[in-house]
């Protein structure tokens, strides 16, 4: 696993492994910002001396950590003791969750933060309280991240996943997943939330799993989060 440049302050590396038995990859974002402060979005295992804990450490200082969902934890408290002076956030909910995070765990607020203005903007999608997840905006770079509310599960993968993709709507085109989309319990808010995600002038979409999407990301975007908003 190895650190890869996305754009200027911006990188991503992807993780292999199993989830409730089925093999996916998941994508933690590296942002850096002004004073060479870095984000980490969505961790992946960085184990001591490892080539990826390097090139993090190369690029600035850690600040602060992001778990963006409830779902997106697991490899939050290694990386937690790895960058002992790092602020570290999640959402409403996570710490009851993880209690043994409780110590460290900040309540990620439900929009901007100052320290990230005027790069890094975010806010907490609404509607879906069984993930609580938060999306984000790197302006500089015109970027979207996001975690698990838009997916696509291209290229050669197993087939079991191959068949979780099909089955969800994620195999052959950006979405939102089946499996979120039976999450909604309040569909004007995520119907409020999708058009705030549309109002932010992006070009790129970075998503947990899988894809990076350079070319019409905004109106796949769109497409996708027609279901939210009755398109």
């Amino acid at each position: 696993m190895q650190l890869e440049p996305l754009d200027t302050h911006l990188w991503h590396a992807t993780h292999a492994f199993k989830a409730n038995g089925l093999p996916i990859t998941t994508r933690m974002t590296v942002v850096r910002l002004p004073g060479r402060k870095l984000l980490i979005h969505s961790p992946t295992p960085m184990p001591p001396g490892s080539a990826l804990l390097r090139q993090v450490q190369d690029l600035g200082s850690v600040a602060f950590i992001v778990a963006p969902n409830k779902m997106h934890h697991l490899f939050l408290a290694p990386c937690a003791q790895a960058f002992p002076g790092a602020v570290v956030y999640g959402p409403q909910g996570l710490a009851q969750k993880r209690p043994d995070l409780a110590a460290r765990l900040r309540v990620l607020p439900a929009g901007d933060l100052p320290e990230w203005l005027p790069d890094l903007e975010h806010f907490a999608f609404e509607g879906i309280p069984a993930g609580n997840e938060s999306v984000w905006f790197h302006r500089p770079t015109a970027t979207l991240i996001v975690t698990d509310l838009l997916q696509w599960m291209a290229g050669d993968l197993p087939w079991p996943t191959r068949a979780y993709a099909t089955l969800t709507g994620v195999r052959s085109q950006l979405a939102v997943p089946l499996t979120v989309r039976a999450l909604v319990r309040d569909r004007t808010a995520a119907a409020r939330s999708a058009e705030r995600v549309l109002r932010w002038p992006f070009s790129r979409v970075v998503m947990a799993h899988n894809q990076v999407v350079d070319s019409d990301a905004r109106a796949q975007v769109a497409q996708a989060l027609s279901v939210f908003l009755g398109a």
